[in-house]
């Protein structure tokens, strides 16, 4: 799973997520990629398992980018604790995003493949994404 080597706090406020994403959101390295319509958290286990999936469907012909890293620590309290006595360990890594994000590229394929492929991906998500083109918007 992907997790940081190193971070500079261990435990971070919860926060909110509002706006679309200013970064990351054209296309920069494939020709094709999984943009997010939504916002939302992406666990380390959701980035992998749509990576899978990825890899699966285009049987290793391309070459693909992962545009998100999961590097904001969520924290949870054992089972059966009582309330207060702070806050809880930190328990896994997510990567927040937000709506106009893109999270994978693909180059290296047909268009049927990575169509398919991405939206399997997509599939893996807690939010909506759409697959987008360097060429125009599928």
């Amino acid at each position: 799973m992907l997790s940081p080597k190193k971070v500079k706090h261990r435990k971070v406020f919860v926060g909110k997520m509002r706006g679309v994403a200013q970064r990351g959101s054209s296309i920069a390295f494939g020709d094709y990629a999984l943009k997010a319509i939504e916002g939302g958290k992406l666990s380390a286990q959701q980035i992998e398992a749509a990576r899978i999936a990825i890899n699966r469907k285009i049987k290793r012909g391309g070459q693909v980018w992962i545009r998100v890293f999961p590097d904001k620590p969520l924290t949870k309290k054992a089972a059966e604790t009582r309330m207060g006595k702070g806050k809880g360990a930190p328990d896994s890594w997510v990567a927040p995003v937000r709506p106009g994000r893109i999270i994978y590229e693909l180059t290296g394929v047909d268009e049927a493949v990575a169509i398919r492929a991405l939206s399997l991906a997509g599939n893996k998500f807690p939010f909506a994404c759409k697959v987008i083109s360097r060429r125009n918007s599928i």
